[in-house]
């Protein structure tokens, strides 16, 4: 079957990684009630249809911090995506940049920012996570801007994680030790291609940016234990202030669902901000994106790009988004769906599909330039 969009490649991708992958992305926290709400909430934004208008020459294109984009959408930022195709933030990289649009690499990230940066050229967004020890942050942030990463953007909205129960009946977090090896294995074993493709052909299972603070040769589950003993439940306003200080770039927050974070964000050093509930993957219950977007619009006034995650599947949802006034969109689980089911040239095409989807719905509202 040829995929027609994004849900032919979350299908796709299903029958081709091991379940505690393809769950550890698909899935939301608790009884995934923000996940739901992310995707009915932004369907429901109903759009203008516009008729008798010259729509014959179509413009997607946009600037944000400085940065021309072939359209408003950007590669989320997404731990572990590496390992749905051998070494996969590279292959993604390589398709966002064909496709002329921005990407943010994951601190948990599979291939470091150095690996996918190793062929020279321009390189992504670095997506900060802060941890306990501020020197390995201030080594990740000088590592970002001696890679040359346009932009830096700090996710907020995880001081502890959600509990995520998909990723416990996988194994990915439940079990430990050998019963959830085992487990782990056998969903390996029911996915021989990417056992060989990306498990043993696509080594090393780490997470590149990493390698210093844990061990280029610790397993995963080292990986994953060490973050949730290191990540910083104690950060504030003053860690972004901090940030600020260290970072020359453009700086976007990403995790703001309150007015007021967002203008304490923008007080302590923000040059954008991200509106997201981080994919419904945190607070189960909370505002949708879509939902949040009018009022932190409001509060901020134009002041900084404000920009919107969760629930985009198509070109349409791009400008549901825009209409709201997002200056951009975030996209996650669509490009890991499309790396899992095809590698580069499934996010290559989930990035075409997007923009032929928003040019015949900007067509179809009688708009030619997304201003």
């Amino acid at each position: 079957m040829t995929p027609a969009n994004v849900s032919d490649y979350r299908a796709l991708s299903a029958r081709r990684v091991p379940r505690f992958l393809f769950d550890y992305v698909d899935g939301g926290s608790y009884a995934e009630t923000t996940l739901a709400r992310n995707l009915a909430d932004l369907e429901n934004v109903v759009l203008d249809q516009r008729v008798m208008v010259d729509v014959s020459a179509i413009d997607t294109r946009v600037t944000l911090l400085g940065q021309a984009l072939a359209m408003p959408v950007i590669l989320a930022p997404v731990g572990l995506a590496g390992l749905h195709a051998r070494r996969g933030e590279v292959q993604a990289w390589r398709a966002a940049r064909a496709a002329g649009i921005a990407m943010a690499l994951s601190t948990v990230s599979v291939c470091s920012l150095a690996e996918v940066t190793a062929g020279g050229g321009a390189a992504p967004w670095f997506q900060l996570y802060l941890v306990k020890d501020r020197g390995a942050n201030a080594a990740l942030i000088a590592a970002a801007r001696d890679q040359g990463a346009p932009a830096l953007v700090l996710t907020v909205d995880l001081p502890v994680p959600g509990a995520r129960y998909r990723d416990v009946r996988s194994s990915l977090t439940g079990a430990p030790g050998l019963a959830g090896q085992l487990h782990r294995a056998a969903q390996v074993a029911a996915r021989p291609r990417w056992a060989l493709d990306v498990g043993l052909a696509g080594g090393p299972v780490a997470m590149g940016n990493l390698t210093q603070l844990v061990g280029a040769r610790a397993p995963l589950s080292d990986y994953l234990g060490w973050i949730a003993r290191n990540f910083d439940a104690s950060a504030d306003w003053d860690s972004l202030a901090w940030v600020r200080s260290l970072w020359p770039g453009p700086l976007i927050v990403k995790g703001i669902l309150h007015p007021d974070d967002a203008a304490l964000a923008f007080r302590h050093g923000a040059d954008a901000v991200v509106v997201s509930n981080h994919g419904g993957r945190q607070l189960d219950g909370a505002v949708s994106a879509v939902r949040a977007l009018p009022a932190i619009l409001d509060r901020l006034g134009g002041a900084i790009p404000v920009l919107a995650d969760g629930g985009v599947r198509s070109g349409l949802d791009v400008l549901r988004y825009r209409s709201l006034g997002a200056s951009a969109v975030l996209i996650g689980r669509p490009w890991v769906w499309a790396l899992g089911g095809r590698g580069e040239a499934g996010v290559a095409d989930v990035l075409a599909m997007l923009r032929a989807e928003l040019k015949a719905a900007m067509a179809l509202t009688g708009r030619t330039r997304l201003a």
